[in-house]
């Protein structure tokens, strides 16, 4: 599996491809960053954002984005151009018709370090040792697109293994259902009760 994740931000957007799948080394194919000037209108630094990620995806053909869920702050502003720029790549990816999957912070920080808690320098390097590299990749949005990847590729088979259980629960549930409704006792003609005595009335 190629995935491609996607640090999302206005002014740095991280982006960096991995390619494995879960329980074997991984390989990075790329990282870097998209950057956009803090003095440019809004509108310009979203298109800049646009043919940025557009280049990555033509590049690498990855199988899947992989974006940080965007997730309350104090700082509005700063959640604001998060929430913008993480729209970008899925919409860039929804485009071609490639997957697109959202991991919170903590859950690339556990799948990563093994604690949702960690701070970036954890992160970092473990993304130095799991993908076998000199150094860790800076800045620092760019490690993170890196173990936004990883924890995909991680997180992948076992997503799948329960959405299949849960349309299989669906399935089930609704077949039981049909069958009930076959098998269901018919309701009583209107104007007489059921096992009612014949005869005359009075």
């Amino acid at each position: 599996m190629r995935v491609l994740g996607v640090d999302p931000g206005l002014t740095r957007c991280g982006v960096g491809v991995v390619e494995g799948i879960a329980g074997r080394p991984l390989t990075m194919i790329g990282v870097g960053v998209v950057r956009t000037p803090a003095d440019a209108e809004l509108g310009d630094r979203l298109v800049a954002i646009e043919a940025g990620i557009e280049e990555w995806l033509d590049t690498h053909r990855p199988e899947c984005v992989a974006v940080e869920r965007v997730f309350s702050q104090h700082n509005v502003r700063t959640v604001m151009g998060t929430a913008q720029a993480s729209a970008v790549a899925m919409l860039c990816a929804a485009r071609r018709g490639i997957p697109v999957a959202l991991h919170t912070p903590s859950e690339v920080k556990a799948a990563v370090t093994g604690s949702g808690r960690a701070d970036k320098a954890q992160v970092g390097a473990m993304v130095t040792r799991l993908l076998r590299l000199t150094e860790p990749p800076r800045p620092a949005d760019a490690a993170d697109a890196l173990a936004l990847a990883i924890c995909h590729i991680w997180r992948a088979p076992a997503q799948n293994r329960l959405q299949q259980a849960v349309a299989r629960h669906a399935t089930g549930a609704r077949a039981a259902h049909a069958l009930n409704a076959v098998h269901a006792p018919s309701a009583p003609s209107a104007g007489r009760t059921p096992n009612a005595p014949k005869g005359r009335t009075r």
